[in-house]
């Protein structure tokens, strides 16, 4: 099937690592649910061949979670963006990985509202200039690491679409992590973010990633500002 996504869009490379990891995971269509909630990557559960769900702006974490309870034999993963994960679904990312509810969160974290026109996100960096902050963000931005890691017991994933082999790593140790595991992915939207802010393609915003991010593979503590990694915590509740 023709992808909805803009040419250069990144949310179609972390589909296909997620539908790669899930095939040579082995995991069978009726052992799984794929659950998103509205913006670009919410198109994505329309593109799994399961029983998917997408759900109304910033309630696919609580979709998810109503899913796993029902059946918790389920494997339960949420595709999709930071706008609806951490702004208006910031509350339910709060208390369903308080919870330790075992879900899988892909955040495709591009820093902009990418469907509507390219305003400020709650990841926005300071001074970046948007459709909502023309003089430039003058907020910091939701510390999705410091969220999840908040909790005793955690686990927290930073990748982006450069990494594809490492993105992979995080989707595979996530699913198989029994709790909450939020997999923040360093991705970029070309048409309502990187055109303003100079980019003439996304292959420049890929490349961009390439140099700004490296891989720790065994990181203490938290991850730094430019660094990719797995922190997990088995700490009991």
């Amino acid at each position: 099937m023709p992808t909805t996504w803009c040419p250069g869009c990144s949310i179609g490379t972390v589909f296909k690592q997620l539908a790669s990891t899930l095939s040579d995971m082995s995991i069978g269509k009726q052992d799984l649910t794929v659950v998103s909630g509205i913006g670009c990557s919410g198109r994505a559960a329309g593109y799994f061949d399961v029983d998917s769900v997408h759900g109304t702006h910033g309630r696919a974490i609580p979709i998810a979670e109503g899913v796993k309870r029902g059946n918790d034999k389920l494997n339960v993963i949420v595709f999709s963006g930071d706008g609806d994960l951490s702004g208006i679904g910031g509350n339910h990312l709060l208390h369903s990985s308080r919870r330790d509810i075992n879900l899988t969160v892909i955040c495709i974290n591009n820093e902009i509202y990418g469907m509507t026109g390219g305003q400020m996100a709650p990841t926005t960096k300071v001074g970046i200039k948007t459709l909502t902050s023309p003089l430039g963000n003058s907020y910091n931005p939701v510390n999705l690491q410091g969220i999840i890691t908040s909790n005793k017991r955690h686990f927290y994933a930073r990748s982006s679409t450069f990494q594809i082999a490492h993105l992979q790593k995080c989707i595979k140790e996530a699913i198989e992590w029994d709790g909450f595991a939020f997999i923040d992915v360093i991705s970029y939207c070309i048409e309502n973010n990187g055109r303003r802010l100079g980019f003439k393609s996304g292959y420049e915003m890929l490349e961009h990633n390439k140099k700004e991010f490296k891989v720790n593979s065994s990181p203490e503590g938290r991850l730094k500002d430019d660094e990719l990694g797995i922190i997990k915590s088995a700490e009991e509740k």
